[in-house]
């Protein structure tokens, strides 16, 4: 029995070392195998409408039509915003010339007018006061009544306050406008001004352009419907960009850096993969993590990742399910 212990032993050790080295084997082989992620195509749409409101004149694509950046998809009726827009333009006109005035001042003629009203203010102003003079010695010697004398004092005062109107009118021509009624008349020139941008603006919303080249998904409305600004008339799928979005654990996320460059597999074309970078990495994970977290729950955690596809073709749909494979030597570049 004491001849059997040592070869017990012996064969404990033996099976520890093979334990050992297929853990290691298998690590190894873990190790430099290819990761492989799998997720979904991912591409833009735009709700395309009228930031206007009105009748819808016409519409020029349908669904599936293929556009272009800066085609016209539809217009609204024009009618009332070229109405809107010759009446700001008028307003501009009126409040310009309006402003013109203020600031040329008076003409020479009006200022030769009002100083002509002066001269004959003081003219009558001056054979009234005589008068009332003449009738102020007359009371004193008793040859006019109590009565002549106040008209003939009424009347000299009521001469003095129209000599008084004759030269302030003078003084305003020869002076010009008040600041104030400058800059009120310019005030309202801007807003003339204001108004007539937003008029050709609103003019310039009742047509409909492609921001970008694309498809066109879903027409939501007809010729001949009345819209309110913001209502949704077509939606667009964006031909670029084309993205994949895929998730990756936190034991492989070193391998998933921003510029990395990757093979992307449909089910469709599987011996022909596409290229993409990898442009976006989530910071945070997806999930919330537990409050205490052990090894096994911390690698439960995924990241969102944001693929580039830089050879993209028109086989590529949304929701799409692809295949993400890292080459082994993949270069990263920084973006």
């Amino acid at each position: 029995m004491k001849n059997k212990k040592p070869i017990v032993v012996v064969i404990v050790l033996i099976a520890l070392l093979a334990v050992c080295a297929g853990g290691w084997l298998w690590y190894q082989s873990e190790r430099e195998k290819p990761l492989m992620l799998y997720g979904n195509v991912d591409i833009r749409t735009v709700n395309m409408s009228f930031r206007a409101g009105g009748r819808l004149a016409t519409l020029k694509v349908d669904e599936g039509d293929a556009v272009k950046a800066g085609e016209t998809l539809g217009e609204l009726d024009k009618g009332p915003y070229q109405n809107a827009l010759q009446q700001a333009e008028a307003n501009v006109a009126a409040a310009q010339a309006k402003f013109d005035l203020v600031i040329a001042g008076y003409r020479d003629e009006e200022i030769s007018q009002a100083a002509a009203q002066v001269n004959q203010a003081q003219a009558a102003y001056d054979y009234a006061q005589n008068f009332y003079q003449r009738q102020q010695g007359l009371w004193a010697r008793r040859v006019v009544s109590a009565n002549d004398l106040e008209n003939a004092r009424s009347a000299s005062s009521q001469a003095k306050a129209t000599l008084k109107a004759a030269q302030d009118k003078l003084n305003q021509y020869r002076t010009g406008n008040r600041p104030q009624e400058i800059a009120q008349a310019q005030a309202s020139l801007q807003q003339a001004k204001a108004q007539l941008a937003q008029a050709q603006l609103d003019l310039q919303d009742t047509t409909l352009i492609a921001p970008s080249d694309g498809t066109i998904l879903t027409r939501a409305v007809e010729p001949g419907s009345m819209l309110n600004a913001g209502s949704t008339v077509l939606t667009l799928s964006l031909t670029r960009p084309v993205w994949v979005r895929a998730y990756v654990n936190e034991v492989s996320l070193h391998k998933a850096q921003p510029g990395t460059e990757v093979q992307i597999y449909t089910d469709g074309r599987p011996d022909k993969p596409y290229r993409g970078k990898i442009g976006f990495v989530s910071p945070t994970a997806e999930f919330t993590p537990k409050t205490v977290e052990t090894p096994d729950l911390r690698t439960d955690l995924v990241y969102r990742l944001r693929i580039i596809v830089t050879d993209a073709d028109n086989s590529l749909r949304q929701g799409m399910p692809v295949t993400v494979s890292f080459n082994d030597g993949t270069q990263h570049e920084q973006q």
